[in-house]
């Protein structure tokens, strides 16, 4: 589809810890740079601020193997920022397309494409493709196809937040119907999929939240969606937690998504042998395991990053596709929902990048092309 255009976010770095998004007509580039002394808070005004454009740029033909996608919605997601900012796991070369999550359909497919077909929905397989644009030519096995049948903001924040939930509800400790999960960031989007995913297999989940103005209102959210306890941080270091263990039992697994004290706090309520897995680090504070609990509890301390073991997996068609239906199941049967998500058309990806990086921001910033 010669002379198809799109438009997009594009990265370019032009120094050590320069970074930019701008918008090109013919060959026009407006920069912005950020020094290496910056701080953190200046470097999160200058992802959000006016350095944040669009570029309009010509798509390559559709390839033998290869195709066009019309994206039709993506998140902002923190790991997103992050990597604009250049401190995420992932740093593209440059110039690139900001977004790693998203959903589009499919409008045009090459020669010898045989797994796709038009009017498909697709998601990524991987991390770093670039999904906030209004087009793609991308490869057949850069893209995995979801059913249609499902809402719109479901597909388009199913690849990353609920995947990582579904893994470590799977991976770690063998859950039974009855036993217990303990969380931190509870409100997170990996949280709130845990809730959802815990509840659908008969597990409680004790859903830890900093305080807030509308704690009230987010507590009940989250009993809504189906958690068994949901209580402020403070509580883990209070005598409530010995009441909450007279009505159900220690935890097997902790999850971790905040670091620091928090995670520390969780560690001492597990069972003996249980297991915490750490996948975020919001406090950007290290984890600190007490001896007693290695040495007289024998808790597992690990790591999970979804990335990654969709890279691991990459040759095993199966898990991924078994996972996301079984996803897709759980949303069909209203029993996982995407997070509160608010609508922002790509122009106004200021606005939306602006709001994602706020406080107890209660929805997600999704991006519709």
């Amino acid at each position: 589809m010669a002379g198809f255009t799109g438009s997009c976010f594009v990265c370019f770095k032009v120094s050590r810890i320069a970074w930019l998004l701008c918008k090109r007509t013919e060959h026009t580039v407006c920069r912005t740079f950020t020094s290496g002394s910056t701080t953190r808070q200046q470097q999160l005004s200058s992802a959000r601020g006016s350095i944040c454009r669009l570029e309009s740029m010509e798509l390559p033909s559709v390839g033998a193997k290869s195709v066009l996608v019309k994206l039709l919605a993506a998140p902002i997601n923190p790991s997103d920022i992050n990597m604009i900012q250049g401190s995420y796991a992932i740093l593209p070369d440059l110039p690139a397309v900001g977004g790693n999550e998203g959903v589009g359909q499919i409008l045009e497919v090459g020669s010898q494409v045989k797994a796709l077909r038009p009017g498909d929905w697709v998601i990524p397989r991987d991390a770093g493709l670039g999904t906030w644009r209004t087009a793609a030519v991308l490869a057949e096995n850069d893209v995995i196809s979801l059913p249609n049948d499902i809402p719109l903001f479901s597909a388009a924040t199913l690849g990353v937040n609920p995947c990582t939930a579904f893994r470590m509800l799977s991976d770690f400790e063998e859950l039974k119907p009855g036993d217990t999960v303990i969380q931190n960031a509870a409100n997170s989007g990996v949280g709130q999929a845990v809730i959802q995913i815990a509840a659908a297999r008969g597990i409680q989940t004790i859903n830890v939240v900093r305080d807030r103005p509308d704690l009230t209102q987010l507590i009940d959210r989250l009993k809504t969606m189906g958690a068994s306890h949901v209580i402020k941080e403070e509580t883990l270091r209070r005598h409530e937690m010995k009441e909450l263990f007279k009505t159900c039992p220690r935890p097997k697994l902790a999850l971790n998504g905040v670091g620091g004290k928090s995670a520390t706090e969780l560690l001492r309520h597990l069972q003996v042998g249980g297991s915490m897995v750490t996948y975020g680090g919001m406090a950007k504070q290290p984890v600190t395991v007490p001896v007693s609990a290695l040495i007289f509890k024998n808790v597992k301390v690990k790591g999970f990053w979804v990335t990654q073991w969709k890279r691991t997996h990459s040759q095993d068609e199966g898990a991924l596709r078994g996972m996301l239906d079984e996803l897709c199941s759980l949303i069909r049967q209203g029993k996982l929902t995407a997070p509160a998500c608010s609508e922002v058309g790509l122009q106004d990806f200021r606005k939306a990048l602006d709001t994602a990086m706020q406080p107890f921001t209660s929805a997600k910033q999704v991006l519709v092309m």
